[in-house]
């Protein structure tokens, strides 16, 4: 009797760790992200989806704020329409202008904000933004996020640093496509898709891992096993 409570105990203690794991992972993986997320430094017009989950179970998405790059701006920029909701571009003022193929640039887009509609719980927004004259003097651009809730609190997805619980949205811009007779550089962006497909295959691997470790523990138990 003994040896069925101590592995009855054990098996419980090792699910409940396995499902702990598991909702910390899943919590981790949805925040805001760019699709895509990565682009050519320079390029003309690139459209930016921005996904925004829900994450509340008791509270709707009813904003979304979003802060263009400040260091390195983008020349110019159009909104997609989003049934059921306003968006306003807010623009700031360079002293030194931007100067691309298509003009140049003294008011460039600073903040985007989406109001009027609403994500549920369980859902997931899609805002669509066009880029038009990305820069391409840095390696990458940052666009910080303020979801806001319908019981007014608000979630800022603004931390830049490495493993940051509340990530902002970021996008990698690549070296150019360059051909010559000689030798072709081709820049290698992960995907979107392919982040996507890691992060599955995290949550895969944290579940097979889980139950490989119940399966051990179980082993180590019964070979103890002693007759009472």
């Amino acid at each position: 009797m003994r040896f069925r409570r101590t592995s009855a105990l054990v098996a419980v203690w090792a699910v409940t760790a396995l499902a702990v794991t598991v909702v910390t992972g899943a919590t981790a993986w949805a925040h805001v992200t760019p699709d895509p997320d990565t682009a050519v430094k320079g390029a003309g017009d690139q459209v930016f989806t921005f996904r925004v989950p829900d994450e509340k179970p008791d509270a709707d998405t009813v904003s979304l704020k979003l802060q263009l790059p400040q260091d390195h701006p983008i020349a110019a920029v159009e909104v997609a329409e989003m049934p059921g909701w306003t968006s306003t571009i807010t623009t700031r003022h360079l002293e030194t202008p931007l100067t691309t193929d298509d003009g140049s640039f003294s008011d460039v887009a600073s903040e985007i904000t989406w109001t009027g509609g609403s994500i549920t719980p369980g859902h997931y927004g899609e805002f669509k933004i066009l880029a038009m004259g990305l820069p391409d003097d840095t390696d990458s651009l940052t666009f910080k996020a303020v979801q806001g809730y319908s019981d007014g609190t608000t979630v800022s997805w603004i931390d830049t640093g490495k493993g940051a619980e509340f990530p902002a949205p970021v996008v990698t811009l690549t070296a150019a496509v360059h051909h010559d007779a000689k030798a072709t550089t081709t820049a290698a962006p992960t995907s979107s898709a392919s982040s996507g497909s890691d992060d599955a295959l995290g949550i895969t691997g944290i579940v097979v891992g889980g139950i490989a470790l119940i399966t051990a523990i179980v082993a180590v138990v019964l070979s103890r096993r002693r007759p009472t």
